[in-house]
This record gives C-alpha cells, structure tokens and sequence, in this order.
C-alpha cells in the first residue's frame, strides 16, 4: 500500500468500531514499509491486510478486513494468501477475534492465550515519584534495550517512532540508573491506549498506568490485558476499567517464550 491507501483501510478499521491510534501505522511501516497489501477488483481498494516481518525469523498479521459490499466472493483470502506467502517460513502471530479461531487453525495457527481489552474512564492521581521519567531520545536506546524480551523479534524502527511520536507518550521507571519498567500511552479516534506496558512487577506497573493515565486526563483509556497475567487483569479492575473485547493470541510456529508475568499490556495493529 501506498501512505494513502494506508489512510484508507484505517478508515475502514475505524468504520468496523476498530478505534485505531491516531498514527499508529507510521511506525509499523517504519519497521517494514512493504508490510501492507491491498488487494484491487476493478482497480477500485477492496481488501488489507498487514504482514509486517520483523527481521528473518518472526512476523506479525493483522488489520486483515474486506470491504462490507465485497465480502463472501473470496477476494479477503487471496489476501491473506498472499500475505502469508510474503511472510514466508517466519513464526507468525495474529491477535484474531475468538469465533474465527478455527479458520486460522486450518492455516497453521495454534491457540496461545487471550488478550482481554479492558476499558474505561479510571481516576487517578498524578504521582509524585523521582523514578518516573518521560521517554525522549536520550532513553530511547535504553528503552529498547529493555523491551527486547517483550517481543519475539528485535522492532527497534518500530520502538524508534513509537516511543518519540507527537500523539504518544512514553514514561520509564529509571533506578539506580536501571529501567524496572516503562508504557506508552497514546490518542486514538475514540480516547486513548496504553501499550506496551512492561514493568519487573504489579506495583511498578501500576505505578506506571497511573502516570500514563494521568498524562491524558479526563479521556476513556483501554489496555490489552494478556490473561495468563492476573496481575494485569487486576490492574485493569482496580482502576474500574471493564472487559469490552478480546482476541485470540496465536502463532504459527513454535510459540516464543515471552515473560507473561511481565506483559500487562500489549500493543499490536489492530486485529487478525
């Protein structure tokens, strides 16, 4: 896709209640600027689907949708099948919806966990805590550095524009000169997401969400809870935000091993 037919299928994400970031796909092609098809019938956009490929060994599917009048004549699986094939031998993930877990096991994909989006509008105090430090250029490497664990595959373009946009807002826990911690929270079409939000344990990531919550005051906030973590489903609660969503995490491959216990919130585009 060209940046223009980007900003068209994020149109038909937002039309399908989607609700996606402000700038999100920027950093996404950051990372892989041919990681989006579209598929054409009579040269008119009719499909997307985005297949970014982070490095050789691991890729990630998502923000697959057909337009509403073109649906059921086959047009969405050529996509995926040419999507697929861009990605190769790689490991691949989707965040798919629950109910169309046995298309992807018919393509390859295993059951991991579920994402929950939990949602809502929590009341916070600003805190006041020397350790919270806002994300700029002189932490970005840093910061990169402690999220490679997070994610299967190095994504430092990705990190690069996630981590210094004009709609994002990235804080870390710095200690002794060690980051324990760090989120991001960013504009949507409808309020805001946090994500990623990585921290060592459930008090410094909920001394975390506070502060990201507190950098958009008086706005709705989702967070995408992985629920193999009860700490973050418990995060979500505690503040008031309620389950209005889930996905299903599944790979294609061997599963990585990521730091469950870790993750209390997750960011990908949109869904599989």
């Amino acid at each position: 896709m060209t940046a223009a037919e980007v900003d068209l299928a994020v149109d038909w994400a937002a039309a399908e209640g989607w609700n996606p970031g402000l700038a999100d796909a920027a950093c996404f092609r950051a990372e892989d600027a041919g990681g989006f098809l579209m598929a054409f019938l009579d040269g008119e956009p009719a499909a997307a689907i985005s297949v970014i490929s982070y490095g050789a060994s691991f890729g990630f599917l998502g923000f697959y949708i057909c337009r509403p009048d073109l649906r059921g004549r086959g047009i969405g699986y050529r996509l995926w099948q040419a999507g697929m094939a861009r990605l190769g031998d790689r490991v691949v993930g989707l965040d798919g919806v629950v109910d169309q877990q046995d298309n992807y096991r018919r393509s390859g994909f295993e059951f991991a966990y579920r994402n929950i989006r939990q949602s809502g509008l929590p009341a916070v105090e600003k805190p006041d805590d020397g350790r919270l430090v806002r994300i700029g250029p002189a932490l970005t490497d840093a910061v990169i550095a402690y999220d490679r664990p997070f994610f299967p595959a190095p994504r430092d373009k990705f990190l690069q524009c996630w981590l210094n946009g004009d709609t994002r807002t990235g804080w870390t826990l710095l200690e002794e000169g060690r980051i324990t911690g760090y989120g991001v929270v960013r504009a949507c079409r409808d309020g805001a997401k946090i994500g990623p939000l990585f921290a060592d344990d459930a008090d410094r990531a909920d001394l975390l969400f506070r502060q990201l919550v507190a950098s958009m005051p008086g706005v709705t906030v989702a967070l995408d809870t992985p629920e193999p973590n009860a700490d973050a489903v418990a995060l979500a609660r505690r503040y008031g935000l309620t389950p209005v969503f889930e996905t299903a995490r599944m790979y294609r491959g061997r599963a990585p091993e990521l730091p469950l216990s870790k993750l209390f919130g997750v960011t990908t585009f949109e869904l599989g």
